[in-house]
């Protein structure tokens, strides 16, 4: 195929987005058309389309080529009987031998000639569906494979869209799911390009076809019958236009809930910290009810259409025979007939035939607007211009840069907050190589000077330049190549650290790498892990404590050798040891580049060529550390306050200092060496400190991700290895486990089905009036032919409205369950994976992105079988047992041939199930694995662009996604031949029935009407069940899906959660608390333990610190006494209770949790403060506003132009600042008996740390605190400081304890003091 040779060539150099653009899209929303589908495909794809939709014409001829034969021989048959005159001419009969001409024969020769035109009738059937049949196959394959090509293209354009996006469209768009869309909507599209086209096709021109025909025999007849199919048409097309309106909006709702679901998993341990399921739970539900609602409306309207299309059909029917009977009649006698029976059989099943297939291609189209639904989703994103594109080529890469900078006049605003100026004409300039300093208070702008460097945003007013040259005209990807980035939050990436260090440069060798990790102070502790430089770091690197992750980032950013180093906030998150540690390193690394530095902490800013005071998005003061002090402006008093702070801590340190034998500073830096590589030690024990980072995945040694950025080819094995392993996983559960999900909407069930089984009992009742009508013909006597005939049409109005009224309240009843059922499981799904304990969220296998595609995928394919499938399985099953009936009573022995024919029909069905199961799993997997791939990069987005990884990112998203598309094209392989079965086999039916029936009748004397009889009902009944069956495939994804359900509902978490005893109260919390003997380790990583016999008490109303290098176990203290997880062996009591026998949020009430990095939601700022306190349904906003002036940010707040109603987005444009005091708020709220603060201002800056430390200090009064720190000078008042090294407390005591001891907290004390 020389299209695919084409495609192939097109995919390797995809981003030429140009091949296929259409016009370019202008601020005006887009309408997009169903042709817009095939933007993407290929010319040769095209044509092939094209190819299938002819062939997929030239099969449908078939259709009206078998009503032809079908009328001749039925015609020849009461021609036959009657024996007065000569029998009808025929055409496709002579071809096989048949439809001799006799006139007046004997009855020998009659029955003679019956047997002739009943083997002709046999073979021409059966030649006829032969060759049907393999057009068929042709059409379907071709598209289907034709649509795999274009989804697969589809897939990685929308993710290359999202990756050049700029950060504004990040910061507005929180509502764009993406997992949701990369799974649904694209599935979606596929079923509206696919099979789907060849099948439209060949079901509408078999209409087409039919009308065609019956205007050559008959065209009187073809006009009163076609009279009806306006009517037809327009219900048809109404329907649908309304359904596709529902589509969208039902989509959205879901979407919206998936977005929750996305943010909250995302957030887990947030929620659990402040006992909010059952808040998550409500708001979740909340936004499944338009879902419903317009779901059920969705049934109603296309019950209505369909009830409408089957009564105008009967009516149609009614009128044929009412007409058809007075022309029959009126050229009875004649030698050249016009009008014969066969000619009423003609046009009468031609048309209904027609116009039946396209009732059945209604479905279908259906799926054509739902398609367009989705795509206009994708296309949209698609299709926006970027302002900012990082993979675009544009703009100029000069040859070499010195380092320049100048800051010109800025003015600027987050996009998602437009009334909110942040910089107000700031101006500053930078020479190369200088290191300057940005400082002042939380939310001046400081962060976002270094944001419009990397040029995230463009300034409103003003330029950025670099060598004089504005960012603007700068290429963007060259330009973040440029610079090195070290952030606040460091973000790593779900690989080994090797890799993630090689982010930085892609280039780099491992020498260099090595080199990197020396400057950045982290080489030694990853040579002493028992992987080095490939041990896994974990989803956004929750395998490592902060400081670990913090000096990869730093090699990261030093391996690319930047010509400019950006420094946000890059040491705050650490301990003294790490501190010191990464400080030297980014001295050293801040040589050569030019380097802007954000920091809270002066100390660390005082060697800097220039320090920058923002106030107010202006600068307020600039120069030297010495000039400005001499100065004695806004900096001079900043650090006053600070040195005040630290003398007042100093005045005791000189008598601990005396009570030391005099060290030079010397001997202090060598003790630091020891106190380092000590730390290391303690590195190899454990690199972990799980700290709050939402995910902590299990990356153990196998390190099931191997395929992470570059897929090596043992991780290719491996990955095949991990799917048979995973294979064996599939719950089975069968057919009634299924129906037991839909259980608690039975009365809509039990009515749908009375529905469907009214509906079905009407086509054997017609097929029996079918044959009565042929009897009468024969009759010589034209009265009682025209009485009879207008009877028989009063008849078919009769069971026109019958099975009119049973479509739509089939129709409706089971989409109301189905809906009811999808919004309940969804519910459910989500509680269940709510309640389970944080060891769950750990496991791999449920990364954020993987559980909502199993939350959004499983449950709608449930819904798939359920409901209206059901409806029309039983249709069809009644219509057979119906059919038969009326068969076994007029001629058993032709009923019981006819029925041999039936397996085939079923088998047909039997063998798409068994091929579809297979692939599904396959593929669910592979996308799954690839959409975790981008929900990675789009989480951590900034990180992506600023180490300019995009393209990186596509093309391991790109293998990845080849791996889905080898799984789908498997599960398409034989949908064209089951659907060609399905098609074909009722007509070998009628050509072995009648063809037998024919000899009954010249044999044994059978009346011809009884023939007609049986093979009407079985056949027509067995063809209605082909048509059910082209739905089986949901039937196979439903039940795999569902067993998912199953088994995600079965999950128990282990944790136990007792019920309230006397002695296990909440007030029972508030005592003191004794961890006895505790041993941890984490559950994804058995083999690493992290608590050795711990034991430490914490005395009620008292403050303790813990201190201690990175991963020593102390974030993990505090997960125990949270319960996210619980001890090995040991326990920590509460007044003497275990924690384990406590309810979870009777523990959790009494304890308000504010970490390093707090997660806030996507809610206003109001409600994310009042989640502190889930207990309440309405925290009264007095309380709200009274924790905001506790924490100190009230006034910030109060200054934004919504207040308090100010919505936090996805990327929320909070400073850390900012985001903690209103976590800080959130703690208090709920009143705790026990703070725990981990880290609480370790990423604030020095007036924000003063505010919040006060804040701190007085919600600290009267409650029990824990405190984790880094530095060492915020939690000198401490009533207990204890430290802990290796899972162990070494030392505790008082501060002035501690220091008399002059062991490894001096040590540590000192050090800082140095550094500071």
């Amino acid at each position: 195929m020389p299209s695919e040779a084409h495609s192939k060539k097109g995919s390797s150099e995809l981003p030429g987005l140009g091949d296929f653009q259409v016009q370019k899209p202008t601020e005006v929303e887009r309408k997009y058309t169903y042709f817009d589908l095939f933007r993407y495909s290929t010319l040769g794809e095209r044509f092939l389309l094209a190819l299938s939709m002819i062939v997929a014409t030239l099969a449908s001829v078939f259709i009206p080529y078998f009503i032809l034969i079908y009328g001749e021989f039925t015609s020849l048959l009461i021609d036959r009987t009657v024996g007065v005159g000569s029998s009808s001419p025929t055409f496709i009969l002579a071809l096989f031998g048949g439809g001799q001409r006799l006139t007046n024969a004997s009855k020998e020769e009659n029955n003679q000639a019956i047997v002739d035109d009943s083997i002709a009738f046999g073979v021409g059937s059966l030649v006829g569906s032969v060759i049907m049949l393999v057009l068929i196959i042709i059409a379907i394959d071709v598209s289907n494979r034709v649509a795999l090509n274009q989804i697969n293209r589809i897939r990685k354009l929308f993710l290359e869209a999202i990756l050049r996006q700029d950060m504004s469209w990040y910061d507005t768009s929180s509502g764009t799911n993406f997992a949701s869309k990369m799974t649904e909507d694209l599935d979606k599209v596929k079923e509206g390009i696919g099979e789907k086209v060849a099948i439209v096709t060949f079901l509408i021109m078999t209409f087409i076809m039919g009308i065609v025909a019956s205007f050559i025999y008959g065209w009187k007849l073809t006009l009163v019958v076609l009279s009806c199919s306006p009517f037809i048409i327009v219900a048809t097309a109404m329907v649908a236009k309304i359904q596709s309106s529902l589509a969208e909006k039902e989509l959205k709702a879901y979407s919206d809930a998936g977005g929750v679901a996305e943010e909250v998993f995302s957030g887990i341990r947030t929620v659990l910290a402040f006992s909010g399921e059952r808040k998550e739970n409500e708001r979740f539900a909340k936004l499944l009810v338009p879902a419903e609602v317009t779901g059920r409306k969705k049934g109603l309207y296309s019950g209505i259409g369909a009830g409408v299309m089957w009564l105008l059909i009967y009516c149609c029917m009614a009128i044929a025979i009412w007409y058809g009977v007075d022309l029959i009649l009126d050229q009875r006698d004649l030698e050249v007939r016009q009008y014969t029976p066969a000619v009423l059989v003609i046009v009468l099943f031609a048309i209904i035939m027609g116009a039946q297939n396209l009732g059945f291609s209604s479905p279908h189209v259906d799926s054509f607007a739902v398609a367009l639904g989705a795509a206009r989703n994708l296309f949209r994103i698609i299709d926006r211009e970027s302002q900012i594109d990082p993979m675009s080529p544009l703009g100029s890469k000069p040859d070499s840069i010195t380092g320049r900078l100048r800051f010109e006049g800025i003015h600027f605003r987050y996009p998602s907050r437009p009334d909110v100026e942040i910089l107000k004409g700031l101006t500053v300039d930078v020479e190369p190589g200088q290191t300057v300093a940005f400082v002042g208070a939380s939310g001046c702008g400081k962060s976002t000077v270094i944001q419009l460097m990397q040029r995230f945003y463009d300034p409103e007013q003003g330029q950025v330049k670099l060598d004089g040259r504005d960012l603007r005209s700068l290429n963007v990807a060259w330009l973040r190549a440029q610079i090195g980035v070290v952030g606040q939050e460091p973000v790593l990436f779900a690989t080994t650290i090797g890799e993630n260090i090689r982010y930085g440069n892609p280039q780099a060798t491992q020498q260099e790498i090595e080199r990197a990790a020396r400057n950045a102070n982290c080489h030694e502790f990853i040579s002493k892990l028992p992987k080095g430089y490939d041990t896994m770091v974990g989803e956004r690197g929750a395998q490592m404590s902060g400081g670990q992750k913090q000096r990869i980032a730093i090699a990261r950013a030093l391996v690319r050798n930047p010509k400019i180093l950006l420094l946000d906030e890059a040491t705050s998150a650490l301990d003294p040891t790490s501190e010191k540690r990464v400080q030297d390193a980014l001295e050293l690394a801040s040589q050569g580049p030019t380097t802007l530095v954000v920091a809270h902490r002066l100390s660390t800013v005082t060697n800097a060529d220039k320090i920058v005071f923002v106030k107010d998005g202006v600068v307020a003061e600039q120069g030297t550390h010495d000039e400005l002090m001499d100065k004695g402006g806004l900096y001079c008093e900043l650090v006053n306050i600070t040195k005040r702070k630290e003398a007042s801590e100093g005045a005791d340190e000189d008598k601990a200092a005396l009570a030391l034998p005099k060290r030079n500073e010397q001997d202090i830096v060598s003790a630091q060496d020891d106190e380092a590589s000590d730390e290391e030690d303690d590195d190899e024990y454990e690199d972990e400190d799980g700290n709050d980072v939402g995910v902590n995945p299990a990356y153990t040694a196998s390190g099931s991700k191997d395929d992470v950025f570059s897929v090596s080819s043992r991780g290719k094995r491996r990955s095949q290895r991990r799917k048979k392993k995973n294979k064996v996983e599939e719950p089975k559960i069968t057919f009634m486990q299924l129906m037991k999900l839909n259980a608690p909407e039975w009365r809509y069930i039990v009515w749908g089905c009375i529905a469907a089984a009214m509906h079905g009992v009407t086509f054997p009742l017609w097929g029996l009036f079918f044959g009565d009508f042929f009897g009468i013909l024969s009759n010589g006597d034209e009265a009682v032919v025209r009485h009879e005939g207008n009877n028989i049409s009063y008849i078919f109005i009769g069971i026109g409205l019958m099975a009119g009224l049973g479509t739509m309240l089939q129709s409706y009843m089971f989409t109301t369950a189905g809906v009811k059922m999808t919004s309940r499981l969804r519910q459910t799904a989500f509680k269940t994976i709510m309640s389970q304990e944080i060891a769950f969220f750990d496991d791999d296998k449920n990364s954020v992105g993987a559980l909502c595609a199993r939350l959004a995928g499983d449950c709608s394919n449930v819904q798939g079988a359920t409901g209206a499938r059901v409806g029309i399985m039983l249709q069809a099953v009644v219509t057979l047992a119906v059919g038969m009936i009326v068969g076994f009573v007029f001629s058993w022995q032709q009923t019981l041939l006819t029925i041999v024919t039936l397996p085939f029909l079923c088998l047909s069905v039997y063998l798409e199930g068994r091929f579809i199961a297979k692939s599904v799993q396959w593929a669910k997997a592979a996308i799954e694995d690839a959409s975790r791939v981008a929900v990675e990069a789009i989480a951590n987005i900034r990180t992506v662009n600023g180490l300019g990884l995009e393209q990186q990112v596509l093309e391991r998203y790109t293998l990845q996604i080849d791996q889905v598309d080898l799984a789908c094209r498997k599960k398409v392989r034989f949908r064209g031949l089951v659907f060609a079965l399905g098609q074909t086999a009722p007509f070998v039916a009628y050509g072995v029935s009648l063809y037998y029936g024919g000899l009954l009748i010249a044999n044994d004397g059978l009346p011809y009407e009884d023939v007609i009889k049986v093979a009407e009902a079985l056949i027509f009944g067995s063809w209605m069940l082909g048509q059910a069956l082209a739905y089986a495939p949901n039937v196979n994804d439903a039940i795999i899906s569902a067993g998912r359900l199953m088994k995600l509902f079965e999950k128990t978490p282990t944790q136990s959660n007792p019920p309230l005893n006397p002695y296990n109260t909440a007030d029972k919390s508030e005592g003191d608390i004794v961890y006895e003997n505790v041993n941890f380790e984490y559950p994804t990583r058995k083999d690493t333990p992290i608590l050795h016999g711990l034991n430490l008490t914490i005395k009620k109303n008292t403050t303790v610190a813990l201190v201690g290098p990175s991963g020593s176990g102390k974030s993990t203290c505090i997960q125990l006494l949270l319960r996210y997880y619980d001890p090995v062996s040991g326990s920590v009591n509460l007044s003497g209770v275990p924690s384990t026998d406590f309810p979870l949020d009777t523990i959790r009430s009494k304890l308000g949790l504010v970490s390093q990095e707090p997660v806030l939601f996507d809610r206003t700022i109001a409600e994310n403060i009042a989640y502190g306190n889930n207990f309440r349904d309405d925290v009264p906003m007095q309380e709200i506003i009274e924790a905001a002036k506790k924490a100190n940010i009230h006034n910030f707040v109060s200054s934004l132009p919504q207040g308090y109603d100010t919505r936090l987005g996805k990327t929320s444009q909070l400073s850390g600042g900012q985001k903690q005091r209103i976590a800080i708020a959130r703690a208090l709220v709920r009143n705790p008996k026990i703070l725990i603060l981990d880290e609480a201002t370790s990423a604030l800056d020095l007036e924000s740390e003063k505010v919040v430390q006060q804040a701190l200090d007085e919600a600290r009064a009267g409650r029990t605190c824990v405190t984790i720190a880094h530095r060492l000078s915020t939690v000198r008042d401490a009533d207990l400081i204890c430290v802990l090294k290796r899972g162990v407390v070494v030392e505790q005591g008082r501060h002035e304890q501690l220091m008399a001891l002059n062991g490894i907290y001096a040590n540590l004390y000192m050090m800082q003091q140095i550094a500071g």
